[in-house]
């Protein structure tokens, strides 16, 4: 993925129904950067059949892709609404399986900064969603993913989403 290194890239992360997509998306409207969409959700509802680890390798390549294009317009910030993270962590519990090419991604992937979302927020249902009765443990396996690869993140908790969102831009502010 070629990579314009004055852009500072962000990611939103977490388990389902944290608060990500509200997040990314209210970010790159307060700090007027391009947000990058979870590929996953579009490739999922176009899908004819019960999705297998094969259509998550379809789906990292297709999001890389996004982020790559994001680029183009050399940004600031790129906001992205899930990253090989989400992608790893998703595979690994639901096809108990470890697939090399993921993880060499979430390693490599140049995140300046992951903004990890805490599941205190209310589930919402969602007919793409799994995990409704997990959710801490899934956050437990980000935060540990995130540690081992000693990659920069901060924890965004609580229920007020304005309180989130100036959190959030008071941290990828600081990057600069």
């Amino acid at each position: 993925m070629k990579v314009n290194i004055q852009t500072k890239k962000i990611v939103v992360t977490g388990p389902e129904s944290s608060g990500k997509t509200t997040l990314a998306k209210q970010l790159a409207e307060k700090l007027s950067a391009p947000w990058v969409p979870e590929y996953a959700r579009d490739y999922l509802e176009k899908l004819n059949s019960p999705y297998q680890a094969n259509d998550i390798l379809n789906i990292g390549a297709a999001q890389m892709a996004q982020h790559s294009a994001s680029y183009q317009q050399n940004p600031s910030y790129l906001i992205c609404d899930t990253s090989f993270l989400v992608l790893k962590i998703w595979n690994e519990v639901k096809f108990i399986n470890k697939q090399e090419w993921l993880e060499v991604q979430f390693l490599q992937d140049p995140v300046d900064l992951y903004l990890l979302c805490a599941p205190d927020i209310p589930w919402t249902y969602d007919p793409l969603r799994e995990n409704p009765d997990d959710r801490q443990v899934l956050f437990d396996l980000y935060q540990q993913a995130l540690q081992n690869s000693q990659k920069n993140y901060l924890i965004i908790k609580g229920t007020d989403p304005q309180l989130r969102l100036e959190e959030a831009a008071q941290a990828v502010k600081k990057l600069l």
